[in-house]
């Protein structure tokens, strides 16, 4: 069985807004990598100690549409699961809403597992794929 959607609660301060108050489309993507890294840590999973190992995820490929503004100060609400889980990357699908539960911004966002020091492809530790995944018979090749 896969993991439960994750939430997470993110404040927009000033420096994520244009000029006219409006999120800037490139601080959806920081939204997006933050809720990812809380998702891990609230696993049990913590990137540092992956880097301890010479291990790091990079993304992959990103496809998000914008459907509505997010403005200054507003608490808004990040959504996370596991689309795909393989046995060197993952696939989530994350969607940002505002208080008045609007969709604003949506994403799919690849993730692959990488040996930093030779930067190439890795399959993820046993032990995080299982946290995962909940259960082994989910992994696909």
């Amino acid at each position: 069985m896969m993991l439960e959607v994750f939430e997470f609660p993110i404040r927009v301060y000033y420096e994520d807004t244009d000029a006219g108050g409006i999120v800037y489309y490139a601080n959806y993507l920081k939204f997006f990598e933050r809720a990812r890294t809380e998702l891990l840590r609230t696993l049990g999973i913590e990137q540092d100690a992956l880097l301890d190992q010479d291990i790091g995820f990079v993304v992959k490929n990103v496809q998000m549409e914008n459907h509505k503004p997010g403005r200054f100060n507003q608490l808004l609400l990040v959504k996370t699961e596991i689309k795909m889980l393989k046995k060197a990357s993952v696939v989530f699908w994350q969607e940002i809403y505002n208080a008045d539960a609007q969709l604003l911004c949506s994403a799919q966002v690849s993730v692959a597992c990488v040996k930093l020091s030779l930067m190439k492809a890795s399959a993820i530790p046993r032990d995080v794929l299982g946290v995962l995944s909940g259960d082994r018979r989910t992994i696909s090749s």
